[in-house]
Parts: C-alpha cells; structure tokens; sequence
C-alpha cells in the first residue's frame, strides 16, 4: 500500500498557490465463478487500478480521473482536472475534506488467506455448493446459479488539507439460486454465506437456506386481501434498512428526496428502533476503515430509540447543512464523493424467528419481496412492493403464499414495529438484517 500512498503524495504536492487538491489511488482484483453441473461454466478475475485527482479553487472544482498508475498518465489527469476546475461554476461550499482528529479503528479487514488461495480452491467451493443444494432435499430439481465471489481492494488518499490515508479489504461469498418442484409447481429460493477467506465460508449452510426457501414455497397461492401483521425475514430487513439508509443522507435531505427532512429530534419510529450505522464493525461485509475522503470511518446513531438524531454527511453536505462530516463519503476513484450509509443495522432484540412467529399468534412471513426500489417512494414514504412467504396461524408458520403485495408507508411502518428479532445476519450488501415484526401492513392478494 505505501506505493499507493507514494503517488498520492507525489500529485499532492505538485499543488499551486491556492489551490486544494485531493489525490485518490486504487488497486483492486475481483474474481467470479460460476458453476454447472459440477463445472466451471464462468470464470473472471479482472484487475483494477487508477487514480482521481480533484482539484478545487476559487470556489470551483475540477475532478479527472484515469485507469492507470502511470506516471505520464497521472501528470495529464492533474492538468485535466485543473482545466476542468477552470470552467467549473462557482459553489461558495466547494472544498475537500479536512483532518478532524477522529482516529482510524485498525479492523483487521484484510486476509493473506484470500490473496493466497488458488482459484481450484474456489472452483472446489463453488462446485461443493452446488453439489450440497441438490443433496438438500430430493425436491430439489435444479439449479440457476451457483457462484463463488471476492474482491482484493486497497487505497490511499492524500490531500493539502492535511489527510494521509491508506487502507486494504478483503471479502468472498458464495451464493446460491436453488429451484424445487413438485407435480406442476416450482419454486426457488436463494442461500448465501459471507466472510473475508475461504475458511469463514459456511458452504452448509447456504446449501440448507436455498433448499429450504425454495421446498417450503411449493404449493404457494394468493393469500386474501387484508391487514395484518407481518414478519419480515432478515433478508428483506436488510432491503428495508438499505432503503431507510437512503433517506437519512444529508445529499437526499439538501436535495429534497427525503421524507425526513425537517425531523431532527423528532419521534419517527416505534422505541424499539434504534438504527446504526457502523462501518468499523468488522462483521459488516461493507466494513471500512475510512471513507471516500479518506477520514475515519465511524459509529453514527441515526435513529435512537425512534427519535431521529442524525443524518450521514460527505465534508460537502456537512458544510451546506452547518455541521460536520459524519465520514460517510462514498465513492470510487472515477467519480467525486457522494453521501451514503455504508453498514447500516438494526440493534437486535432477543427473540428467535420463531418466538416472533409465536408471538404474532396470526399474520403474514415476508420471506422475500421483489421491485422493493421501484415500489418505494423516499419522499412521500409510500411503501409497495410484491412478496412472497407463509402464512403464519396459530403461532406456527403454515401454508405458502405468492404473488400478492404488501403496502403501508414508512413512516407508518416504523411506527408499528412491535418486536425486533435478536437474528442479526450480515448478508452481502450495506446493510444487515433481523427479524422484525410490524403490524397493520395490507396485504393484497385475491
């Protein structure tokens, strides 16, 4: 990492009079199997690296950027990006990020053991998947996908204002679409595992999860329309928490895309909902050290015990809203930085999926939903979107259900949380998920 460090340190201090420069250098290796019949069917491993030079002055700001590391290539990305500040329009709160002292959590992101395995290893994990799923259950009549993924990134980002950042990750999952049938129905259903290397891999387990997603749904119709209480699954959670995480960025606030704006201090969710987002958590499968301008990542607490505390903020959005960088920029080195939560979370209950169920005594298991983006308006907080599960009676899941929609707002939704699982699963996406009980939800179906 220290010779990524180097070249940023290099184009920083080719800084004239003046002016704030920001230097972002990256090097990456992705790698993707996927396999068939116990065959590899697709396999890609793509290297990366570049470089983003920003450059601001006068109230203007420039940005260029470049695939390579070569140094007559970084020269003319430093002149471009100077040329391109040259015609920028004045923005009184244009400005890199400054040093704020916040220390950087050492999370021990990176494994030799992932950088050192084989890709026959990973062949072999992708291949023992998928062999696990058709042995789950013999209902199980194919499969569409059964993949192994991992990613080798590290940065360094140096700037005038006094930041010097490196830092290095490494991640992996395999993932499985398994599909079973019965008579004329079939159905799928999906299984992951997520880690760092190879070993934290639980290939069972996302063998188990697919095959019991996919069995359990067999014979599924439309439920009755109707209002009742719901369980999401963790991995529906997770989509919600991604969504809600949008509309606590300071960009969604400034811009008017959020339907929080203004609610600061304010109550906005039941007691039991107290949201985090914390990127020095290791679990977390977006985990980081640092964030796109290179300050400390950190813990924020955006919903406290229902009441609305803080929104996540880039050094920009900081500036236009009067307060500080929460160290939530995000980006690449080929674009500028953004605002985003990178691992959001729930803070766990207690109860197991099945004490939730128990406890809901009637009611609906989301076990998947689908245009949840599409159905979701992050201004007025309408809520729809297609799903599938069981029915849950008499405390105990039942019957499968398909093809009906679940809708309410939320707002509305997070004000009728009743209970909040003690599940915690760390799925690969920004956000993890619990099960979570929410009630009054319309279900609409036949």
């Amino acid at each position: 990492m220290s010779d990524l460090l180097d070249i940023a340190d290099r184009i920083v201090a080719l800084a004239a009079d003046g002016e704030q420069v920001e230097a972002v250098v990256v090097r990456g290796l992705d790698t993707e199997i996927k396999v068939y019949e116990a065959e590899v069917e697709s396999l890609s491993s793509a290297q990366s690296q570049g470089v983003g030079v920003r450059v601001v002055v006068g109230g203007r700001q420039g940005f260029a950027y470049a695939g390579t590391l070569d140094a007559e290539v970084i020269g003319e990305t430093l002149a471009e990006a100077r040329d391109n500040a040259r015609f920028a329009t004045i923005d009184e709160w244009a400005g890199l990020a400054e040093a704020d002292g916040v220390a950087v959590a050492d999370l021990h992101l990176y494994r030799n053991a992932l950088a050192d395995s084989s890709t026959d290893a990973k062949v072999a994990l992708a291949v023992e998947l998928e062999r696990a799923v058709r042995a789950a259950d013999q209902r199980i009549s194919g499969i569409e996908s059964a993949e192994y993924v991992d990613s080798l990134s590290e940065a360094a980002i140096a700037t005038t204002t006094g930041i010097r950042s490196v830092g290095r990750e490494t991640s992996c999952y395999v993932a499985t679409y398994a599909m079973a049938s019965e008579g004329s129905d079939t159905q799928t259903g999906f299984g992951f595992s997520v880690g760092r290397e190879l070993a934290e891999l639980d290939v069972a387990r996302a063998a188990a999860d697919a095959a019991d997603r996919a069995t359990r749904l067999l014979g599924a119709q439309k439920p009755p329309s109707e209002r009742v209480t719901v369980v999401l699954d963790p991995w529906v959670t997770a989509q919600f928490l991604g969504l809600l995480g949008y509309t606590l960025s300071g960009e969604a606030v400034l811009k008017g895309r959020s339907l929080f704006a203004d609610r600061l201090g304010e109550q906005v969710a039941s007691p039991l909902v107290t949201l985090v987002d914390d990127p020095t958590d290791p679990r977390a499968f977006t985990a980081t050290d640092t964030d796109g301008e290179g300050l400390a990542a950190r813990r924020n607490v955006l919903i406290s015990d229902g009441h609305l505390d803080r929104f996540v903020h880039n050094a920009y959005t900081a500036r236009r809203a009067g307060t500080a960088s929460t160290g939530n920029a995000v980006r690449g080195y080929s674009s500028t930085p953004g605002v985003g939560c990178m691992a959001v979370s729930m803070r766990p209950g207690t109860a197991t999926q099945a004490e939730l169920v128990a406890s809901v005594g009637d009611g609906v298991l989301v076990q998947d939903v689908s245009g949840l983006h599409s159905g979701v308006n992050p201004v007025s907080g309408d809520f729809s979107t297609g799903a599938e599960g069981l029915r849950i009676r008499g405390g105990e899941l039942a019957e499968p259900l398909r093809e009906f929609t679940i809708a309410s707002t939320l707002q509305r939704m997070l004000h009728d949380v009743t209970a909040v699982g003690g599940d915690l699963q760390w799925l690969p996406m920004n956000a993890s998920g619990v099960s979570l009980v929410i009630a009054d939800v319309t279900v609409s179906g036949a």
